[in-house]
Formats: C-alpha cells, sequence, structure tokens
C-alpha cells in the first residue's frame, strides 16, 4: 500500500476517535502511529492532514454543510463526516490533484462508511469541489 493512503488511513482513525471520544488529536496521533508505522513522510503527511483539519475545523464543516444542506453534520455517520473533512482539507491546500483526493476519499468510504457512503462522499466532494477557488479538474 503507498504510503501517503496509508498515512490517510490512520489520519482519518485519528479524527475519527477525536470526534467519538473528544481525545487530544495528538495523543491519539502518536497512538495509531505506534500501531501502524510509516516512514517519516508518511509520518509527516499524516500529521499534516490532522494538524490541518483540526485547526481549519470550523471552515471545513462549513463547506461540508453548504454542500450538503439536507444532510445536517450531527445526522452524518461519524465516519462519513471525518472522511469528508480529511478530503475537503487536502482539497482546499490545492496541493493533491482533485480526482486523487476524491478517489482516496471514496476508498476511505468503501472500507470505513456504509453501504451508500461511497456515492454520498463522492457527490460532496464534487460539490464542494466546484465551489472552491483554485479547484482545477485534473
Amino acid at each position: 500500500m503507498k504510503i501517503r493512503r496509508q498515512a490517510r488511513i490512520v489520519a482519518f482513525q485519528t479524527l475519527f476517535e477525536v470526534d467519538l471520544v473528544h481525545h487530544s488529536p495528538e495523543t491519539v496521533l502518536c497512538s495509531r502511529l505506534e500501531e501502524t508505522p510509516l516512514p517519516e513522510e508518511g509520518e509527516a503527511f499524516a500529521r499534516q492532514l490532522v494538524e490541518g483539519v483540526v485547526s481549519h475545523q470550523d471552515n471545513v464543516d462549513r463547506l461540508i454543510t453548504l454542500a450538503a444542506p439536507q444532510w445536517p453534520l450531527p445526522q452524518m455517520a461519524k465516519a462519513d463526516v471525518n472522511i469528508l473533512r480529511l478530503a475537503v482539507y487536502e482539497l482546499s491546500t490545492g496541493t493533491v490533484p482533485l480526482k486523487v483526493v476524491i478517489n482516496e476519499a471514496v476508498e476511505l468510504a468503501k472500507t470505513y462508511g456504509g453501504e451508500s457512503s461511497p456515492r454520498f462522499v463522492n457527490g460532496v466532494l464534487g460539490t464542494v469541489a466546484q465551489r472552491l477557488p483554485g479547484v482545477q479538474p485534473s
């Protein structure tokens, strides 16, 4: 498995636990990295994702809410919310091609979400991407 995909999985698992039980993001991330050691660049990427989502969560959540107004965040599955947070943050950085971000999020949804999660995540991210300035289809 590619290092960046593994880093995204670690970041997702961290964000999911933090959201579910409100533990410290740093403590959870360190625990996840002990369970799933990553090379230095993978660890740095996972850390960047977690710190970015946590520090920009209000804006990320606003973008998700605007893209899926019929599904308030508290009514969404926790897995879907955190997959979306991770992907929306990554989209907003503009450093990863749109198709890569969406594909990675859909793969996370297939593994960690419900039956309809991949389609839901894909649709919400497509809407977010249309609204984010500077996000170009690749």
